[in-house]
């Protein structure tokens, strides 16, 4: 190895180097580590209890002693929305995970093995984006009634979908690759080339798009909610908060203001997230 090609290699940044040169990135980073400490100890950044009722304290505007105002019957509203935090998180993961790992096993799968289970597959894709998708997981919700585990499973069975059309593209561009023709020449068995070779090739992709995707089920979440839905009253959630406050937006704006800064600012965190994962991550020369 000549002395240049040397100096190049020793010089090129790292991982770390390069995402702190990325202000989105670190933005999301901060954004998203902060909403995470939020929702795992919310008693300890809420100064008061979200269930605590004061007759005294009605719809007051926000103060010093209530930053966030009070709500129809006197709860703290600030507090209320930090411990939201803890559910629209949880949307965030569990509206999503069950969906991404049947998504990438379908996928990998489907992409592997192509023929009849490919034609089977695009017909269910063909059905499944025919409809928009809110409609689809209203419509299962409705089916289920309300609750947040009835819209993990609705948006399970419809997004899951997505997920694996992602996968199947990027495993297909993957075989077209030589170490997946020398696997097959070697004899590795079907399992060992799909999840030890291909799969961990092709899931960044995935990985990103899942990334994003947090943001938008947690708007989706906070609109079922809205919609009465999702999580029901009295419990702390977004979109739960700004229902409670939509008949008063005129007298007590800070009622649906405040959580649904929450939610711009929790979505802005998973969008620069992604995306700055999608520029570190991206093949380089």
């Amino acid at each position: 190895m000549s002395d240049a090609t040397f100096n190049s290699t020793s010089q090129r940044p790292t991982f770390m180097q390069r995402a702190l040169r990325k202000p989105g990135f670190v933005a999301g980073c901060i954004i998203i580590g902060f909403s995470v400490l939020l929702a795992l100890f919310p008693g300890v950044f809420a100064p008061y209890d979200p269930s605590a009722i004061d007759y005294l304290a009605l719809r007051q505007p926000p103060s010093w002693a209530h930053p966030f105002g009070t709500d129809l019957l006197g709860r703290d509203s600030l507090s209320r929305v930090i411990w939201a935090y803890q559910v629209n998180m949880q949307m965030a993961i569990f509206g999503t995970v069950f969906a991404l790992v049947t998504g990438i096993t379908v996928g990998a799968l489907v992409g592997y093995y192509r023929g009849i289970a490919d034609m089977i597959f695009g017909r269910i894709v063909d059905a499944v984006i025919t409809f928009p998708f809110l409609v689809l997981v209203i419509a299962v919700v409705a089916v289920l009634g309300p609750g947040l585990i009835n819209m993990y499973i609705a948006i399970s069975v419809v997004y899951w979908v997505y997920y694996a059309r992602l996968m199947r593209a990027e495993v297909i561009a993957q075989m077209g690759n030589d170490y997946a023709s020398a696997g097959v020449v070697m004899g590795y068995s079907d399992s060992r080339i799909i999840f030890r070779h291909l799969l961990p090739n092709a899931i960044t992709p995935v990985i990103v798009y899942w990334m994003t995707d947090m943001a938008l089920v947690i708007l989706l979440g906070s609109s079922l909610g809205y919609l009465g839905l999702g999580a029901q009253p009295p419990q702390a959630e977004w979109g739960v908060l700004i229902a409670e406050g939509r008949n008063f937006i005129s007298t007590a704006w800070w009622l649906s203001l405040m959580p649904g800064i929450a939610i711009v600012l929790t979505g802005l965190g998973f969008s620069l997230l992604g995306d700055g994962l999608a520029d570190l991550l991206r093949p380089r020369g």
